[in-house]
């Protein structure tokens, strides 16, 4: 799930709108506080937009200690860093900013000083050991299921010789324990995890061993959720989970929610504009998914569905339980119900016994289904997955060349379908200031970053732009008549731009 805009077809995860404070191109910092706290809490996230939401919650977990955001690690007297397994070279980044904060808190000693110093997420649940034996300076190692436990890691690590280590799949569900979310509010656009873990066994896939088996938040919680987000000031909500749309969660009353469900009774929330959802399977897009997108007005025309592959041998390798068909058969439903919609997916080139004839079809059924945008990466090995140990390894230069193809045909597309918006007049969401004086920024219901000159009392509203110029991973344009206008490209007669 991915951070900020650059280039977007090489990222994680699909973006949603960040957290204000929590920002950056593959990596996210919490900000710096308004008001000196008693202590600063310093948190570094990388990776996907749940470990955004993950870091926001930890913050609140703390805030009781006396926590606050600091500006630096430097001027912290906690650092956590949330961290993602996804990429092949993720713990050595890990190791590398271990490696500076060692000096750091070497310094903070010698002055009579401490830094408490916290791996969190999926690295840590991964390789708690290896991170204990590597750098044991590190305080606390805790997986991305025990943060609710925070505020008694901090105790026993003021007390331990060594590590506290906390990568254990608790039986008690870490959101029972959480506190409301913080009155620090994410801003105009906010996240909403609704489910964790996964059940697929994707072969080149950590997250299951990771994050643990799928979970879904009852929906009384999430709706109490939202409703704060909402009072707080958000008028965009993305909802999260690995496997989003497996979300079946206890509904009022006895029963279960699917997600079309859920997002309905989302989209009744007062002053709640739009709704996003990310990551999603295509074995889970039920007939209620689909009526939801054809019958919600809130619910924006874009969605991210990882594909993998458009070869069927090498899908059936992957464990993805669908074959190319099935997929564009789910294209084609969605697109019925919703002839705006756009979508975004996932690529893996180069998979364990991936040949030429595969990715040839992986080619094909890009071409045949148009993405607006999409991520795509080389296949590399994670410790204990099933793919990990495949036999026919495809040859580094052929990943490579594999790679710039599809990403040459992508990048194609993505320009072709931002360029089908220059001249059209669409609704945006002002989300914060722009990079320069007197310029705003916002999104499109595709969630293209949008850039204009507009008055900064404007921010939080759904206002027209009319679209002069596209680039490659935004647009840029101008205020249209009106002050606002209604939301979620209403005007549904208009397909998505091809």
């Amino acid at each position: 799930m991915t951070p900020g805009p650059a280039p977007r077809i090489c990222r994680a995860e699909p973006g949603a709108p960040s957290r204000p404070g929590v920002m950056g191109s593959g990596i996210s910092d919490m900000g710096e506080a308004t008001a000196p706290p008693r202590k600063r809490l310093f948190i570094r996230s990388w990776g996907c937009q749940m470990n955004v939401y993950d870091s926001g919650r930890m913050a609140d977990v703390l805030a009781p200690l006396g926590y606050g955001p600091a500006a630096a690690p430097d001027a912290a007297d906690m650092v956590i860093l949330n961290t993602c397994h996804i990429r092949e070279k993720a713990s050595e980044k890990l190791f590398s900013e271990l490696g500076r904060l060692r000096a750091v808190k070497r310094e903070r000693e010698a002055t009579g000083g401490r830094m408490v110093l916290a791996v969190a997420g999926c690295v840590a649940q991964a390789e708690g050991a290896e991170i204990t034996a590597r750098a044991p300076w590190v305080d606390i190692v805790l997986g991305p299921q025990t943060y609710h436990r925070l505020p008694e890691m901090v105790a026993r690590a003021s007390r331990a010789a060594g590590a506290v280590v906390e990568t254990d799949f608790p039986a008690e569900s870490k959101f029972d324990h959480l506190p409301e979310a913080g009155a620090a509010a994410q801003g105009v656009s906010a996240f909403l995890t609704v489910q964790e873990g996964c059940d697929k066994f994707c072969s080149f896939c950590v997250v299951p061993y990771t994050r643990g088996a799928e979970y879904s938040r009852p929906a009384a919680a999430v709706l109490a959720e939202a409703r704060r987000l909402v009072a707080q000031g958000a008028r965009e909500i993305a909802l999260l989970g690995q496997n989003v749309n497996a979300y079946h969660g206890d509904a009022p009353g006895g029963g279960t929610w699917g997600l079309g469900r859920l997002l309905r009774e989302l989209a009744e929330i007062p002053g709640l504009a739009r709704l996003r959802y990310t990551t999603s399977h295509p074995r889970d897009v039920d007939d209620a998914l689909v009526e939801a997108h054809r019958d919600l007005p809130q619910l924006m025309p874009f969605l991210h569905l990882p594909v993998q592959s458009g070869s069927d041998r090498v899908l059936g390798a992957m464990n993805r339980g669908h074959t190319a068909a099935d997929f564009l058969r789910v294209v084609e439903r969605l697109r019925a119900a919703r002839p705006d919609l756009a979508l975004s997916s996932d690529f893996i080139v180069g998979h364990p016994g991936e040949r030429a004839a595969d990715f040839d079809a992986t080619l094909a059924l890009v071409r045949e289904v148009g993405f607006a945008q999409a991520y795509s990466f080389k296949y590399s090995p994670r410790p204990g997955t099933p793919a990990a140990s495949a036999p026919h390894a495809v040859p580094e230069a052929d990943k490579d060349a594999r790679l710039q193809a599809l990403q040459a045909l992508l990048r194609d597309q993505q320009e072709q379908f931002n360029r089908s918006l220059v001249g059209r007049t669409i609704p945006v969401l002002l989300t914060g200031a722009g990079r320069h004086h007197g310029q705003v920024a916002g999104r499109s219901p595709w969630l293209n970053p949008v850039h204009l000159s507009a008055p900064g009392a404007l921010i939080g509203q759904v206002v027209p732009v009319a679209v002069l110029a596209a680039h490659t991973n935004s647009l840029s344009g101008t205020l249209a008549a009106g002050a606002a206008m209604a939301d979620s490209s209403q005007r549904r007669e208009e397909p998505a731009p091809a």
